[in-house]
């Protein structure tokens, strides 16, 4: 082979499609997107191989400013091309690019498929798993309802998704429960990737712990991401709040799930660091009200 390295040219995404065909992986799908030019604004490098003069190969590692202490990295090899060192050449070029990073972190993260080649590529090349995260249907009216006697107990009620208080309520949930990658998820940032008209809310919940209890504060919430009922599970983002005693979130989180699945069936994505929504969710597979949707998707890193 005469392999050769340069960086990314804005005609190589049709070189390369042509070639690796479809995504493998809803993470190869994600991450080819982020095949692009390098820049400094924001910071991404990205390097393609070719074989006599045919790019074959290509990896990109970049930075995020909502979760700075890490850089993503994807690599993807034609398959006829694989095992013959391109995808290790690529990583190492990329740890090199990585170490002008103006954010000044060094460690790579990758998100992948268990099981996938992926998997085994980024295993071989000494990162090991953070998170494990799946995407759970909840089948409609399999948990039982709540009874919500009078407004001395907590208030179930629709929320408009620019409201300060829900997005502060997202923006807090979302930064505690990301200690094991540290996020800096402000109230801005939580409006527009989360609750905003570009992120595809359409619409929000909230349960409300007892009002005599510092005036009813959101023990839990879900926003919606699906704007047509169909017979697919609505797309909903759960959350609480986790200064809860976990025995109380538990029962919010399951009161506000009952409700959302009362008529209609729902899923979400949940992970290790919920750990009163994964509890209530491992409870609920056991009586066979939910039950996971595909695969897992594993988050490894240095």
């Amino acid at each position: 082979m005469a392999l050769q390295y340069r960086e990314w040219r804005e005609d190589d995404d049709l070189a390369l499609l042509q070639l690796w065909g479809d995504p493998e992986t809803p993470q190869a799908a994600q991450f080819r997107a982020m095949l692009r030019p390098s820049s400094n604004e924001p910071w991404s490098r990205c390097i393609v191989a070719e074989d006599d003069g045919v790019p074959v190969a290509a990896g990109v590692v970049y930075e995020t400013s909502l979760h700075p202490d890490r850089l993503w990295a994807y690599v993807e090899v034609a398959r006829d091309n694989r095992r013959a060192g391109l995808g290790s050449t690529l990583l190492a070029m990329l740890r090199r690019e990585a170490e002008a990073a103006p954010s000044g972190a060094r460690k790579l993260r990758a998100k992948v498929e268990p099981g996938s080649a992926a998997e085994a590529f980024a295993r071989a090349a000494g990162l090991a798993e953070i998170q494990r995260s799946r995407v759970v249907v909840l089948d409609a009216g399999r948990i039982k309802l709540p009874v919500f006697q009078d407004d001395a107990g907590p208030q179930l009620e629709e929320a408009a998704t620019g409201s300060v208080e829900l997005t502060r309520a997202v923006a807090d949930f979302y930064n505690a429960v990301h200690g094991w990658d540290r996020a800096e998820m402000s109230v801005g940032r939580a409006q527009q990737m989360l609750l905003g008209d570009a992120a595809g809310a359409s619409g929000a919940v909230v349960l409300r712990d007892r009002p005599g209890r510092q005036g009813g504060r959101i023990a839990a919430f879900a926003i919606s991401y699906t704007h047509e009922r169909t017979d697919d599970p609505a797309d909903v983002l759960v959350g609480y709040d986790t200064t809860l005693p976990p025995s109380e979130a538990e029962a919010a989180l399951e009161s506000l799930l009952a409700m959302l699945a009362h008529q209609y069936p729902v899923q979400l994505e949940v992970d290790g660091s919920m750990t009163a929504l994964a509890g209530l969710v491992e409870r609920l597979e056991q009586f066979g009200a939910a039950r996971q949707a595909g695969e897992a998707t594993l988050i490894l890193s240095d």
